[in-house]
């Protein structure tokens, strides 16, 4: 499974880091038009990154992106089209890393879970959130890529 990519209507909805992917270097799973970039580093003992600073360089979001890293227990991520309708669900667990990339997405809890989440802020829930009903369990569709 490693790194899936989440598609609606030939748009990324998600990118997910399962945790057991590994490979040395850097891999960005975005591409340089995100507003949120995210990439996978393995790096072996010893390696040095220059030191540096980052200027600053005025960018304008326009879509809230977030990144949710799991650090405990079990999470089932709903997604949903830019429409609202119900697309499909995948678990995350442990380790696991996902890019909330566009469109909607829900959440259930299955097992207590403890996550990070990132996004742009400054972030103001009443402005950013447009919430609508989600599916219920019974409706849950797993899929896989291939």
């Amino acid at each position: 499974m490693q790194i899936e990519n989440i598609q609606s209507d030939g748009t990324t909805v998600a990118i997910i880091i399962h945790d057991d992917f590994s490979q040395p270097g850097i891999h960005f799973v975005t591409t340089p038009e995100y507003s949120q970039q995210l990439a996978y580093i393995h790096h072996p003992a010893g390696k040095t990154i220059q030191p540096h600073v980052h200027v600053m360089v005025r960018r304008e979001v326009s879509f809230t992106q977030e990144v949710l890293f799991i650090k405990k227990g079990k999470l089932r991520v709903d997604f949903y089209g830019s429409d609202q309708n119900y697309l499909e669900s995948r678990i995350l667990s442990q380790g696991d890393v996902i890019l909330l990339a566009s469109a909607g997405h829900g959440f259930e809890v299955l097992e207590e879970v403890e996550m990070i989440e990132v996004k742009q802020g400054p972030y103001v829930e009443l402005e950013d959130k447009l919430k609508f009903p989600g599916i219920s369990s019974d409706q849950v569709i797993y899929k896989t890529e291939g």
